[in-house]
């Protein structure tokens, strides 16, 4: 093996989307020296790189401001924060305008001559943010996925340590603050641009002992064309829904619907669909917004405006969930001193409580929330002065690079095994979509065996590590969702359980989680401001 390569920073930020490019570039003019890892090439990796998004971003009208908060509280369980709401909604603004004016974004504008700042084209927002990153002088780590957290002698976060695939050795990152921006999990469902969100910053947080929240709230599914990875489901609002005979599948809808469209499957029935409710204004500003959307029909050769075409659900996680790592503060720390999470990563219950932001409000959050983790990280590493970087480091990472077992001893799998087995458990739509408390029983047995098993098994090093971690965020991101799922006997935002259809006043809180070996759960106490509402 190749000598490991170290560097040193005030501030490593682990990923490469929109939240880790702002945590990186707001670090950097905090006055922090910064590197930035990411498992692919930054800019390009991520489900924003891969196509178009919405922007929660609403001009500072008083009126306007409230509309857009109320019009989310009762569909997430009232579980959202306005004063969080109330500051993502400045931030976000104030970021927008700032990537219209220094960044020069190309917006469109509309038939008034204003620009319209209400949406992104993934690959241009993420082109211009490695740029205005690499300005900044944050050094970039391309095709580098970290394997996991180092902490220094008080349990503080010190650093990361991983490989990097295109050198083929591994490094070192030694650093008075780590901002974990990697990205929710999807559970490699093959829906677009995921195949880097497996997780890993979750994983990575438990061990080092952070909590998380939200975790129930992870059974999003989006619509896609049968045979893609194209979720983009906000265009499918204009969508009518049929049968293989082509009569009204009854009760089908891209919202409050797609439970219609999983039973039809699970079935053994085609779903077909048409975009025949937009008119000619809408179908040429659909082709303007996202024309990525477009690109499968196109070379199919559907016109899907007119011609019908069969769909599946493609689960997409905490990606298009709202469950993640716990924010313990306005700057998106953790629970664990010098530990920051941003994005997907984190949750989104703050601005969504227990119901998916889609892209809108989940774009806006990446940029508000980057921004301040990396403001909070750049602090917290001033403060401990340059000393931070000569600490004594110790490994956190665990299951698959040290298991319990002796070398020859109980046999954990391939990583390969491992992730198909936590899929079968995941991605079907009667076990994780249309949830029940026996079935979800039932997969968390699978579950907590397929854990043991690599935890006292599985070991790997170098290339073969970042393949045996996934495997197991992905099982420890699973065994989080389905335990906070059993602990919420009620229906609550995108959390429903068929066996506790009805919503429970008495259960109107978030759901904490962690633990590795052990998974646990507990409620939290609302906040002032949750409580006023």
């Amino acid at each position: 093996m190749s000598a490991q390569q170290e560097f040193a920073a005030d501030v490593l930020v682990v990923g490469g989307g929109p939240a880790a490019t702002w945590a990186a570039l707001d670090a950097a003019r905090a006055g922090a020296d910064v590197v930035l890892a990411d498992k692919g090439y930054c800019g390009t990796s991520g489900s924003t790189a891969a196509g178009g998004t919405g922007v929660w971003y609403v001009d500072p009208e008083p009126a306007l401001r409230e509309a857009a908060m109320a019009s989310r509280e009762a569909l997430g369980g009232h579980l959202a924060d306005r004063r969080w709401m109330a500051r993502v909604l400045d931030q976000t603004y104030a970021n927008m305008n700032e990537l219209a004016e220094s960044g020069r974004y190309p917006f469109p504008t509309g038939p008034d001559g204003r620009q319209l700042r209400t949406g992104l084209q993934g690959p241009e927002y993420m082109r211009r943010m490695r740029i205005r990153v690499r300005r900044a002088g944050v050094r970039i780590l391309d095709h580098s996925p970290v394997t996991e957290l180092l902490t220094a002698a008080d349990g503080s976060v010190a650093g990361a340590a991983g490989q990097r695939r295109q050198a083929g050795h591994p490094f070192l990152v030694r650093a008075g603050a780590v901002v974990l921006a990697t990205g929710g999990c999807a559970f490699l469902s093959k829906a677009l641009g995921t195949n880097t969100n497996t997780g890993d910053g979750a994983l990575y947080a438990a061990e080092v002992g952070a909590e998380l929240s939200g975790m129930e709230f992870s059974n999003a599914y989006g619509i896609a064309p049968e045979h893609t990875s194209v979720t983009k489901t906000a265009f499918y609002s204009y969508a009518s829904f049929s049968t293989g005979d082509g009569a009204v599948l009854e009760g089908a809808a891209s919202q409050g619907g797609r439970s219609v469209i999983a039973r039809s499957l699970l079935a053994g029935e085609k779903v077909y669909c048409r975009l025949d409710r937009a008119d000619e204004a809408a179908r040429r500003a659909m082709r303007l917004a996202q024309p990525n959307f477009f690109l499968t029909f196109d070379r199919l050769g559907i016109d899907p405006f007119t011609d019908r075409f069969a769909v599946t659900l493609l689960a997409e996680g905490t990606v298009r969930g709202t469950g993640g790592i716990r924010i313990a503060g306005d700057d998106c720390r953790t629970t664990v001193p010098g530990l920051y999470a941003a994005g997907d990563a984190a949750t989104r219950e703050e601005i969504c409580g227990g119901f998916t932001g889609g892209g809108s409000h989940n774009a806006a959050w990446a940029m508000s929330s980057g921004t301040w983790a990396g403001r909070g990280a750049a602090g917290y590493a001033r403060a401990l002065g340059p000393g931070a970087r000569r600490r004594v480091l110790a490994p956190a990472g665990r299951a698959g690079l040290r298991p319990t077992a002796a070398p020859g001893g109980t046999p954990g799998g391939d990583a390969r095994e491992i992730v198909a087995a936590v899929q079968r458990q995941v991605l079907p739509y009667d076990k994780n979509y249309l949830r029940h408390g026996d079935g979800l029983t039932g997969a968390l047995g699978v579950l907590d065996d397929t854990w043991a098993r690599l935890r006292a098994g599985l070991r790997a090093t170098g290339a073969d590590a970042v393949r045996a971690r996934q495997a197991a965020a992905l099982t420890a991101n699973a065994r989080w969702m389905y335990r906070s799922a059993l602990a919420r006997t009620e229906s609550r935002g995108m959390a429903r359980r068929l066996d506790h259809p009805g919503q429970d006043p008495a259960q109107h809180h978030r759901i904490a989680s962690g633990g590795l070996d052990e998974v646990w759960t507990r409620p939290l106490a609302r906040t002032a401001t949750e409580a006023a509402a």
